[in-house]
């Protein structure tokens, strides 16, 4: 499928429907994006002490897609329209190192922290649909938890920090941090799982910037990637790195096709 062209090609699993029985309490205390951090010097928000109510995040899925009504994992491929590209506004531009006609968007089940299948949408290389759409698949069916997927926004590149956000995504035409050249999701060859769940770490910097309360990898708890886990197995399956590994830094949200 990867690299595949025209109109969506369906897929269907046999993995079984998610059960209703299986749906994890809802923790509805928190309003993600509500409270703007302080910036600092480097422009990213002040990192401050993990919430209480985020300690061992479990947000119900937000549907803004048709969840799947027979609870199975389906997926599609499809070019980047028109509609699409709008929707994506500012996280694709003409000076991105990779045409828009290159990339593809995902639509695809995943289970949430409620316990449920939902539907999200994410945008990857062409050359690597088939590979991610496999992999989410295998985390569909381990039930791996993820609390929100869909598409990057220019609402969400022009945001204040709030340090709370937890969008699994993979294509935005950015720079790899505290550099200047393109990084792998400038490509579409890079995601982002369970963000929160999953810190980026470096030095004083910790980004989610609340999620200080994750570096503490010895407590599992839902959503954490971790070395040797279904997670990890499926990406490296396909031939993808992972942030984990990284000796300069601490990226356990992020997988690479490139490694990087």
């Amino acid at each position: 499928m990867a690299g595949c062209a025209g109109a969506p090609t369906p897929e269907r699993s046999a993995v079984p429907a998610v059960s209703p029985s299986t749906a994890a309490p809802s923790r509805p205390g928190w309003t993600v994006g509500a409270s703007p951090l302080p910036l600092r010097p480097d422009g990213y928000g002040e990192v401050r002490r993990t919430p209480a109510e985020l300690r061992d995040r479990r947000l119900p899925t937000r549907d803004l897609l048709r969840p799947p009504v027979d609870g199975r994992f389906h997926a599609t491929v499809a070019r980047i329209d028109e509609r699409t590209r709008r929707r994506m506004g500012e996280s694709w531009s003409p000076r991105c190192p990779v045409g828009i006609s290159d990339l593809r968007l995902l639509t695809m089940g995943f289970v949430g922290f409620d316990g449920r299948a939902h539907t999200g949408r994410m945008v990857v290389n062409a050359s690597v649909a088939g590979d991610v759409v496999s992999v989410f698949r295998t985390l569909f069916q381990a039930r791996f938890p993820i609390e929100e997927m869909r598409l990057v926004t220019t609402a969400d590149l022009r945001a204040a920090p709030t340090g709370d956000g937890n969008n699994t995504a993979a294509f935005v035409c950015r720079t790899t941090r505290a550099q200047t050249t393109w990084s792998a999701h400038a490509y579409g060859l890079a995601i982002d799982l369970d963000p929160f769940q999953n810190p980026y770490h470096r030095g004083d910097l910790v980004l989610r910037e609340l999620a200080s309360a994750y570096l503490d990898r010895s407590w599992h708890r839902p959503g954490m990637v971790l070395a040797g886990d279904v997670v990890t197995r499926a990406f490296a399956r396909v031939g993808w790195a992972w942030g984990g590994d990284f000796r300069s830094v601490r990226d356990d949200m992020h997988f690479s096709e490139t490694g990087r």
